[in-house]
């Protein structure tokens, strides 16, 4: 007996301490775990048992064993008073002995992580109401230091806590976990070297791996990267880490939905806190009605679908745009400031009198919608002055390196950069997007579609994912496949129009992957042109407007295509609709012929819509030429 408490059995012993289970005999039996020292002349180890005592007494945390109280025991070898902890007994099992057998799946290793950093942002932040002294560290936090219970983890070994600041208390730590000495000797122990312990802890507990998603790999591996990247920031550099618990908390949380809506496909969207929503679509004209210009540029007359890659310089000016950073000391201002013409803007910005590196940021993105590379690169090198050293790290210049990498064409040195941001914050989808586009444009469509559909499972409000996803499976000759992804662009989404839209472009377009003589449309594929486009709210709601003429006609002109080559000889005849909006799109009957008739009717009626004699005159020619020849 150790006072009111029957010893029943040694349950762990460590460097410090033995821990017994007992039962406490005043409570029914109650189990509780006692932790004495192993060598009460360790002046070191005493002072640590005497520091947890007291610090478990005042914390308490769902996540951390609580302390019930402390008695004394005579050894009975030496007959000194040994003095025991007394604490919740926690059952379960520690996280080393789980990854020594079947490791947990990654979504269980980040719930760990999860419970943890909640752990420590309660230390990070707990204030001793005695002397009003604020911040916690854990210091020694390692897989063995945590139990597995239940529905959750608990941290059971507060014997290396310290106060921030604090450089007289005893460094207890574990190598492989733990930062460099160096690191220590400069900064001392801080919130960043937790943050250190927790990522080793994490990186202990997954199988090893690159995390690179491949061809019937695991649908998840996306995420599974991002979840990597996550680690490779808390354990990085002391400058490039997360400087909180909540902020590497935020990024797990989004990890997590991202791995989850990998695996069964339900999306689970949450509000950045770093990028602001964006209206503008990464596409360059799929989901548009085709311009009068498709007609009258000789180099544009042509019935092949452009997927609707953006240039680069595009995507420099349409991707999301950082939230201003709460720290910067115009934010305030910057938060009020808004104007559509980007020289207003700049004027705007001219007034402000305040050293804001935020500011030059939004300058250098005015200017680069004005297309002025210089003025923006000025403007960059003004925040990067401001910002000092952490510019070289910080992701805000690494996002605005990478829009001017894009702007002047270099789509690899971008794809660096907003790498790096992918890093800094890898549950964001802004630079998920950002380096599928730069993939595209690289020639790695595998790499661009596992950033997109990490994106698009997880968020169906990003309908550039989808426009992105619809891309590849265009160039890889799949009209199904792209139609599809696009198909599942919500009807409460700005972008479900263009999306709509751009379906019907694709099952009527010529693909030049496609299996189909010439790339031509199946029968199928026309069926669904004759069913979809009168449905598309065209023209502001008008049933025989300029826009839908023009996409009548060009639906026409790749219907004439496809019998001249013999596809109503080749497959089911196509279904013949009843006008609902505009013109027929296949003529009645079937044949060459009259599909000429139709289709030189529709060429003629969109003349009306040039704006000069010339374009008037080059669709009148047009249709001249696709009238059929007659003995008169």
């Amino acid at each position: 007996m150790v006072g009111q408490y029957e010893v029943v059995g040694c349950l762990a012993h460590g460097g410090l301490g033995w821990v017994y289970l007992a039962r406490d005999t005043h409570l029914d039996g109650l189990y509780v775990a006692l932790k004495g020292l192993i060598n009460t002349n360790d002046e070191v180890a005493a002072e640590l048992a005497v520091r947890e005592r007291r610090f478990l007494t005042a914390v308490h945390h769902p996540n951390i064993v609580r302390i019930f109280n402390f008695v004394t025991h005579p050894d009975p070898r030496s007959g000194e008073e040994t003095g025991y902890i007394v604490m919740e007994y926690v059952g379960g099992q520690p996280l080393h002995r789980i990854a020594a057998g079947r490791r947990p799946p990654v979504e269980q290793v980040i719930v760990y992580g999860l419970q943890i950093l909640s752990a420590f942002e309660y230390l990070h932040g707990f204030t001793d109401a005695d002397s009003g002294r604020r911040g916690l560290l854990y210091c020694d936090m390692k897989p063995d230091n945590v139990l597995h219970t239940g529905r959750q983890i608990k941290l059971i070994d507060l014997g290396a806590v310290r106060w921030i600041g604090d450089t007289d208390a005893p460094v207890v730590y574990t190598h492989g976990f733990q930062v460099p000495r160096e690191e220590i000797r400069t900064h001392g122990l801080t919130v960043r070297s937790d943050l250190h312990t927790l990522g080793h802890t994490l990186r202990a507990l997954l199988p090893p791996g690159p995390g690179d998603a491949t061809a019937g790999a695991d649908p998840a591996e996306a995420g599974v990267e991002s979840f990597r990247r996550v680690l490779e920031r808390a354990t990085g550099p002391f400058t490039e880490r997360f400087p909180s618990a909540a902020e590497m908390a935020e990024q797990l949380r989004g990890v997590l939905r991202e791995i989850l809506s990998l695996r069964d496909g339900r999306p689970r969207p949450e509000p950045s806190a770093a990028f602001a929503p964006t209206a503008a679509l990464l596409d360059a004209g799929l989901g548009a009605v085709p311009p009068l210009e498709r007609w009258t540029d000789p180099a544009r007359r042509t019935t092949l679908l452009d997927p609707g890659l953006p240039a680069p310089p595009e995507v420099a000016v349409r991707l999301p745009a950082p939230r201003a950073d709460p720290a910067d000391p115009a934010a305030g201002f910057l938060a009020d400031v808004s104007a559509e013409d980007p020289n207003r803007l700049v004027g705007k910005l001219g007034t402000l009198r305040e050293e804001s590196a935020e500011a030059w940021f939004l300058m250098c993105r005015a200017h680069l919608e004005l297309a002025e590379i210089d003025h923006a690169e000025r403007c960059l090198a003004e925040a990067a002055e401001i910002l000092g050293r952490s510019a070289s790290h910080g992701w805000r210049a690494a996002w605005h390196r990478g829009l001017l990498a894009l702007a002047a064409g270099l789509v690899a040195a971008a794809e660096a950069e907003f790498d790096a941001v992918y890093t800094a914050l890898p549950a964001e989808d802004a630079p998920r997007l950002a380096l599928g586009l730069c993939a595209e444009h690289l020639g790695r469509p595998e790499r661009a579609e596992r950033h997109y559909r990490a994106v698009w499972r997880r968020d169906r409000s990003q309908a550039s994912a989808a426009f992105g996803l619809a891309r590849i499976h265009l160039v890889a000759g799949d009209r199904a496949g792209a139609v599809r992804i696009l198909d599942q662009v919500p009807q409460v989404s700005r972008h479900f129009d263009a999306a709509a839209l751009a379906a019907v472009r694709i099952h009527s377009g010529r693909l030049p992957a496609d299996p189909e003589p010439a790339g031509l449309p199946t029968a199928a594929d026309l069926e669904q042109v004759v069913s979809r486009l009168p449905a598309l709210y065209l023209d502001g709601g008008e049933p025989d407007g300029d826009a839908r003429a023009r996409l009548t006609a060009a639906a026409q002109e790749t219907v004439l295509e496809w019998i001249r080559h013999g596809g109503a000889a080749r497959g089911a005849p196509v279904a013949v609709r009843t006008r609902a909006r505009g013109v027929p799109i296949l003529a009645d009957p079937a044949g060459e012929t009259c599909q000429r008739l139709l289709l030189e009717a529709s060429l003629r009626r969109i003349a009306r819509q040039a704006g000069d004699a010339g374009d008037h005159d080059a669709l009148i020619d047009l249709a001249n030429a696709i009238r059929p020849e007659t003995l008169t």
